[in-house]
C-alpha cells in the first residue's frame, strides 16, 4: 500500500505550526541578506560582516544547552512564542536602525539578542513539533519541514534581493521581517500540544549536562563526522562574504546578492532529491569526497568573474553539503539511543551553529586581511586539508558503508 505523502498535513495544529515555522524561516533568510547588504554599504569593510556571525554565536555557545534544559521543564509553546516574539522586537529594531542611519553598535546589540532568542527557539521549536502528531508520522513531518525549510532559503534571499534592489533601503525587507515572525506567533496560539513528561522534578546539573559530551566522544564516528563539518565550513564557508563579491567582484548589485545567496539551497534541494528515493551505500567514502567536492567549488567560487558559472559553483557547494548534512544527521539519529537524542542533539546543533557562525567571522577577518579573493580561495585549500586529515586519523570513515540502523 503506497504511503499517503500528505498525512502529517491533514493534523490542524501541525499545518498552523508548518506554515508558522515556514513563514518565519522567509523572513529570516530575508533579514539575513538584509544586515549584510546594509552592514556593508555602510562599511565597505568585510571584517564588519565577519562580525555578525560573532555578534550571534557567541550567545549560542554560551545558552543552546541550557536551552534545551528548558525546552524540557517548562511549555514549549508559550517558550516558543515569546522568544519568536522576541526575534520580532529584534527586526522592527532593525528596521529603526536602517532608516535612521543609526549606530551600527546599536545594530550589533540587536544581532546578539537575536542570538540569544535563536539559542532558545531552536530547541523549542523542534521539541514542539513532535507534540504535534502521533510517532509514527514524524519521518513524514520531517521531510515536508525540510523541503519547506530549503524553499524559504532560495526564495527568502531572492526576495530580500529584489525588495533592496527595488525600494534602496533594507528597511522594507526588516519590517516584512517582522511581520512573518508576527504571523508565526499568531499561528501558534490555537495549537493544543500532546502533554509529555516534562523533566520538572530534577535540576539541571553537571552530570546530565555532560551526559552527551560523554556518549559523542565515545564514539569516534560521530567525533570525525562533527570534526569534519566544523573545520570545512570554518574555513570554507564563503556565504559571509557574498555582500563583497556582489558588489566588488561580479557588479551584480543587491538582486544579484539575492540570487547568490539562493543557489547553495538550489543546489541542495536538487541533491536532496535522489537522496531521498536510495540511500547511500557507502557513507564515509561519499562524505569525504563530498567535504572534497565542496572545497574544490569554494576554491573555484573564489577565483570565478562569472555570475553565472558563480551560481553553478554555489549551487554545487550547496549540494555536497547537502551530503554531508544528510549523512551527519543520520548517523546521529541512528547511533544515539533514545534517553540521549536531546543532549546529543543539542551538541551537534552548537557545532553546526558556531562552524557557521564562526565560519563567517573567520572569513571576515580573512578578507580584511588577504582581500576576499585570497580568504575564500585559501579557505577552500583548508577544507582539502582537513578532509586529508580526517580520512587520515579516522580511517573507520573510509570504511563506513550503508546509513542503516545497528
Amino acid at each position: 500500500m503506497k504511503a499517503d505523502a500528505y498525512a502529517s498535513l491533514r493534523f490542524p495544529d501541525f499545518r498552523r505550526f508548518l506554515v508558522g515555522h515556514f513563514l518565519a524561516s522567509l523572513g529570516l533568510q530575508m533579514q539575513t541578506v538584509a544586515v549584510a547588504w546594509y552592514l556593508y554599504e555602510r562599511t565597505d569593510s568585510p571584517l564588519a560582516l565577519g562580525a555578525v556571525g560573532l555578534a550571534q554565536v557567541l550567545p549560542i555557545i554560551l545558552l543552546t544547552l541550557p536551552a534545551g534544559h528548558l525546552a524540557d521543564r517548562f511549555d514549549r509553546k508559550h517558550l516558543l512564542m515569546l522568544t519568536v516574539a522576541l526575534q520580532c522586537l529584534v527586526s522592527i529594531g532593525l528596521a529603526v536602525v536602517a532608516h535612521a542611519n543609526g549606530a551600527i553598535p546599536l545594530l550589533y546589540l540587536l544581532l546578539v539578542l537575536n542570538g540569544i532568542a535563536r539559542a532558545v527557539v531552536a530547541p523549542a521549536r523542534d521539541a514542539l513539533g513532535p507534540q504535534l502528531l502521533p510517532l509514527d508520522l514524524l519521518g513524514n513531518a520531517a521531510t515536508w519541514r525540510s523541503g519547506l525549510f530549503q524553499l524559504s532559503s532560495v526564495l527568502g534571499p531572492a526576495g530580500a534581493g529584489f525588495i533592496i534592489g527595488t525600494y534602496h533601503s533594507a528597511t522594507p525587507a526588516f519590517v516584512l521581517t517582522a511581520g512573518t515572525l508576527a504571523l508565526f506567533t499568531f499561528l501558534l496560539l490555537p495549537i493544543e500540544p500532546r502533554a509529555y513528561a516534562a523533566n520538572a522534578g530534577r535540576g539541571m546539573t553537571w552530570h546530565t549536562l555532560m551526559a552527551g559530551v560523554h556518549f559523542i566522544r565515545e564514539q569516534r564516528i560521530l567525533i570525525a563526522t562533527i570534526t569534519l563539518d566544523l573545520f570545512a565550513v570554518l574555513l570554507g564557508g564563503a556565504t559571509m562574504l557574498l555582500p563583497v563579491f556582489a558588489k566588488d567582484i561580479l557588479h551584480v548589485g543587491p538582486r544579484g546578492l539575492g540570487w547568490l545567496m539562493a543557489a547553495p539551497s538550489i543546489g541542495a534541494m536538487i541533491v536532496a532529491i535522489p537522496l531521498a528515493r536510495k540511500p547511500l551505500q557507502r557513507a564515509g567514502p561519499a562524505l569525504l569526497w563530498a567535504v572534497a567536492g565542496f572545497a574544490l567549488a569554494t576554491i573555484a567560487f573564489g577565483l570565478s568573474r562569472s555570475f553565472t558559472l558563480s551560481l553553478i559553483l554555489l549551487a554545487l557547494i550547496g549540494g555536497f553539503d547537502m551530503v554531508s548534512v544528510v549523512i551527519r544527521s543520520t548517523l546521529m539519529q541512528v547511533l544515539t539511543p533514545d534517553e540521549l537524542r536531546g543532549r546529543v542533539g543539542a551538541i551537534n546543533a552548537l557545532f553546526i551553529g558556531t562552524s557557521n557562525e564562526l565560519g563567517g567571522f573567520e572569513s571576515g577577518v580573512a578578507a580584511a586581511l588577504l582581500g576576499p579573493v585570497r580568504a575564500v580561495v585559501y579557505g577552500g585549500l583548508g577544507s582539502m586539508v582537513v578532509v586529508a586529515a580526517v580520512a587520515k586519523l579516522w580511517p573507520e570513515v573510509r570504511r563506513f558503508g550503508a546509513l542503516v540502523e545497528r
